[in-house]
């Protein structure tokens, strides 16, 4: 851009470029004589390319800032990094849209109050997470449109004197906009703090799975086993197999909160413009990053390994009298107000857990006690398969529906993967895959 607009010649550009090339190869090669003396990065690869190239080496800062220079390349890094991320977002949800296919008509008690409700089917269960993981993807592209957003110009606070072309360098370094403010593009890292609040929510969602993982690990419900190689044994109890992984994400969501907080407090004192707090911003953006990124690959691999038994799932299914609404549903059938039909379940269930079975057990004449309007077609409805499958509509677990929501999901899945314009988030998305 500064040879484009005459500001340098094409011979110091020449130079330039030459010397920037063998400094990059110096720093692949870990061969770069980095300089404490020197102060920072910028100054670091200015001295060495003006010992390269002599004096084309000075005019590399023409027209610039390190604090527009290190917004930039903040922004172009996490750029880079959101696109990462939203890889392995996609690849998390591929694993649980295989696990829930696999798992589309297995029955599982679903709670409230983490009391046995209603059933569910395990595929239902797992599509779930899918959703909320979709929300995650779209918060990261989205927010991406915000950091993509050109500082570079701004110089220190108030722009430059020289007549440089920012649109050039948009274009040329895949920026979407530029940032209309000297003063807010060298001082804003609400880009950071908007990637990070994304980024607790990504880690939120994975410790509600995670926390579930360890629940239905528990050999008091022993819903699932997860594959060796993401447990460890215990030290002195040789029985026990301990659901590290999960755990360990768990832990790490209160981490990457922390670095939101983090970010948050380091801006909300700052007047404009740049102010050395900034470089704070560095530490909790990047483990930010390697978390997430770390976190979604792990839980990729571990859940297609996962071993699910049905049939104990099955078994709690039948607990807590998880069919008692499709009694009342019923009811309603047949004529009986909600409330009266709702009224009737509750001495029905009441009558069951005294005499200690099931609904699905309580004699017919037993139950017409409760209430008249009871028939022989009512064993039906206390079935656990009929339960679910009875919930056939958009959003429900029947699974037909499970069946037909892991189609979209594949098609979804698939249609990420095709090429398309080049310089958007999903060209670059499309490019790491």
């Amino acid at each position: 851009m500064l040879r484009e607009c005459d500001i340098i010649g094409a011979v110091d550009l020449a130079d330039i470029e030459r010397g920037l090339r063998q400094i990059r190869e110096e720093i692949e090669r870990n061969e770069f004589d980095w300089k404490l003396e020197l102060e920072d990065v910028h100054l670091n690869i200015e001295k060495r390319l003006t010992d390269l190239v002599g004096d084309a080496g000075k005019r590399l800062h023409t027209g610039r800032s390190r604090n527009d220079q290190v917004a930039t390349d903040t922004r172009l890094w996490l750029r880079g990094e959101i696109d990462r991320i939203v890889c392995c977002v996609d690849g998390l949800q591929h694993a649980l849209v295989e696990l829930a296919e696999r798992h589309a008509a297995t029955v599982m008690p679903g709670f409230t109050h983490m009391q046995v409700a209603q059933p569910v089917t395990f595929g239902h269960h797992l599509l779930a997470y899918a959703e909320m993981f979709e929300r995650d993807r779209q918060r990261l592209l989205e927010g991406r449109k915000r950091v993509n957003s050109l500082p570079l110009g701004a110089a220190a606070l108030a722009g430059t004197t020289y007549p440089i072309n920012r649109a050039l360098v948009a274009q040329t370094l895949g920026f979407e906009s530029i940032a209309e403010n000297s003063l807010d593009a060298v001082s804003d890292r609400d880009f950071a703090i908007e990637f990070c609040a994304a980024a607790a929510l990504v880690m939120t969602h994975i410790s509600r799975l995670a926390e579930e993982l360890v629940t239905w690990m528990s050999p008091r419900y022993a819903f699932v086993r997860l594959p060796d190689r993401y447990t460890t044994g215990s030290s002195i109890m040789p029985q026990k197999r301990n659901p590290d992984v999960p755990e360990l994400a768990r832990g790490k969501s209160g981490r990457v909160t922390g670095h939101l907080v983090a970010l948050l407090t380091v801006m909300k004192g700052q007047p404009l413009a740049y102010n050395k707090d900034n470089q704070e911003d560095k530490e909790a953006l990047f483990d930010t990053v390697d978390t997430v990124a770390d976190t979604l690959r792990a839980f990729s691999e571990m859940l297609p390994g996962i071993e699910v038994d049905a049939e104990a799932m099955r078994r709690a299914a039948e607990e807590g009298y998880s069919t008692a609404t499709d009694l009342a549903d019923y009811l309603v059938g047949k004529g009986v107000a909600f409330r009266d039909a709702h009224e009737a379940v509750a001495r029905a269930v009441k009558f069951a857990a005294s005499a200690g079975v099931p609904l699905s057990k309580v004699s017919l004449a037993e139950l017409q006690t409760h209430s008249s309007a009871i028939g022989e077609d009512v064993f039906e409805s206390l079935s656990i398969d009929q339960s679910v499958a009875a919930r056939n509509h958009p959003g429900g677990t029947a699974p037909q529906r499970v069946h037909a929501q892991v189609a979209v999901w594949r098609q979804r899945l698939a249609d990420r993967l095709r090429p398309v314009a080049p310089g958007g988030a999903t060209a670059v998305h499309t490019k790491a895959l």
